[in-house]
């Protein structure tokens, strides 16, 4: 295939940084701040290596795939550059390389631009961000959804001012569970994902715990989610169970696990966010559902369910790459149902 780059310059990725005045500094420095990813044993990770190995061998694959994962800060630098060393780099035919293996920034909230790898990427990319906006400005550069990242160093100006951003309105963070869906799969560069528009219409802080294709309540994954201190659990794992039987065995206890370690969590219920549904898919939303209706007839307060047409109200089937992956469009329609029922809680 033909390199359109050569006949159309909008579709080039620079991969190299000629500044004179550029500085790089480790993302683990001081003056920055990570969310939804830790360091652990060479990488970034969403859960301890330990966790992860206990749960299945899926979910070890993916635990390092560093969805939801942000650095944030404030500076003056005019550009923000990065440099990053990858491990395993996930490439698929449905998905935009800039959501799976890209990073993307924001400046005060507004999208700016993607740090688009190139086409050919294997483990290594840099690339650079001009600022048009002046003086001090908060940063926040999105981490790959469907990649590991080992290393990851931002590039100011030398001499710019570096500091971190204001607190997120919620100390603790939102915490969801599920499936490709809840990971980010399909959408086209990491701050469309659906919990990406939650967080910044809400100022959220988030953990994402999506586990493509591996998303199914294990004993072991209950155990880690339930200890953890958050703000909101939002849970939505249907596509992943892999039968009708696995949900209606799963999904309450799952709720019921997690309502007796945090008796006044705010609970949030998902179905999968299809606005027609097959047969199978009519029995598992009735399974999803009666969860949430079983948690309010005991008169839990703090449970709540989001139903799959308001998930997808602004879009419909046209909201999915294929069958099941959202678009932006899709994530964007899942955003706005979750904002309704968030801003009411936080």
């Amino acid at each position: 295939m033909s390199d359109i780059s050569k006949v159309d310059k909008n579709f080039s990725v620079n991969t190299k940084i000629e500044k004179d005045d550029i500085e790089f500094l480790s993302a683990d420095s001081e003056c920055f701040e990570i969310f939804g990813v830790f360091r652990e044993n060479g990488k970034y990770r969403r859960i301890p290596e330990e966790v992860a190995k206990k749960v299945s061998e899926g979910v070890l694959r993916l635990h390092a795939n560093t969805a939801g994962g942000r650095i944030r800060f404030v500076t003056d630098s005019p550009y923000v550059a990065i440099n990053v060393k990858m491990g395993d780099v996930g490439k698929m035919p449905h998905f935009a390389l800039t959501g799976s293996s890209g990073f993307d920034l924001y400046v005060d909230n507004k999208f700016r631009q993607s740090f688009v790898p190139p086409f050919d990427i294997s483990d290594k990319y840099e690339s650079v961000a001009e600022l048009l906006e002046t003086g001090l400005k908060e940063i926040t550069v999105n981490f790959p959804l469907y990649s590991e990242v080992e290393e990851l160093y931002i590039g100011l100006k030398s001499g710019s001012v570096i500091k971190k951003a204001a607190p997120y309105k919620n100390k603790k963070p939102v915490v969801y569970y599920g499936s490709s869906i809840t990971q980010g799969g399909c959408a086209s560069r990491p701050g469309t994902c659906y919990q990406g528009f939650v967080s910044r219409r809400l100022n959220l802080d988030y953990i994402n715990l999506g586990f493509s294709g591996n998303a199914k309540a294990e004993d072991e994954i209950i155990e880690y989610i339930k200890k953890l201190d958050m703000s909101v659990f939002v849970y939505d794992y249907d596509h992943n169970a892999p039968t009708v039987s696995h949900l209606e065995e799963t999904h309450e206890k799952m709720f019921l696990e997690i309502r007796r370690a945090n008796p006044d969590l705010p609970v949030i219920i998902m179905p999968r966010p299809r606005f027609y549904h097959k047969p199978e898919e009519i029995r598992r939303h009735e399974i999803v559902k009666a969860t949430y209706e079983n948690a309010v007839k005991r008169g839990d307060k703090n449970v709540y369910f989001i139903d799959h047409k308001a998930l997808t109200a602004l879009c419909r089937e046209e909201g999915l790459v294929d069958s099941n992956h959202p678009t932006d469009l899709g994530f964007f329609s899942m955003s706005e149902a979750l904002i309704s029922v968030l801003d009411k809680i936080i």
